[in-house]
């Protein structure tokens, strides 16, 4: 088993402007949270959306199948439920239905009193001129750093 659990969702800030971040727990089954704790998670191509109720729910993050579980294992692509506080519920809420913004999931750890915590970001989709502007400034600090690198040796 790991130490440090943190599975992160790269393509997040890739695709999204992330305009404000939150900490929500998510509510676990018994054998999700210890396939979590094995690190046999992924957060890529998962959003976040409410229900008609108003509970903010994480959509297609996987949590492989506990090895161990046998037919009491969870489903992998269950939607799971997402807890903030009432405030930060209605606040995100509002911006969603009114701004158009998307909540995406940015990662997934465990904290110090072994609960499953994600941060989520209120996030504005990027275009795709925006996105290549992302890459040639990646593409720069890199052969700027491997520059300074060779002349530093």
């Amino acid at each position: 088993m790991q130490k440090n659990i943190n599975i992160k969702n790269k393509r997040a800030r890739f695709d999204y402007e992330l305009l404000e971040t939150y900490t929500a727990g998510i509510v676990l089954g018994g054998t999700e949270i210890k396939s979590l704790r094995l690190g046999k998670a992924s957060l890529s191509q998962s959003f976040c959306e409410f229900n008609e109720k108003g509970e903010l729910f994480v959509i297609n993050m996987q949590i492989d199948e506990y090895s161990h579980g046998g037919h009491y294992n969870h489903k992998p692509k269950a939607e799971r439920k997402l807890l903030l506080n009432k405030q930060e519920l209605r606040k995100l809420r509002k911006e969603v239905t009114t701004s158009g913004l998307t909540i995406v999931p940015v990662n997934l750890f465990i904290n110090e009193k072994g609960l499953a915590k994600m941060n989520i970001a209120l996030a504005r989709g990027k275009k795709q001129y925006d996105k290549r502007e992302t890459i040639k400034d990646r593409e720069s600090k890199r052969s700027l750093s491997r520059i300074k690198k060779n002349f530093n040796n």
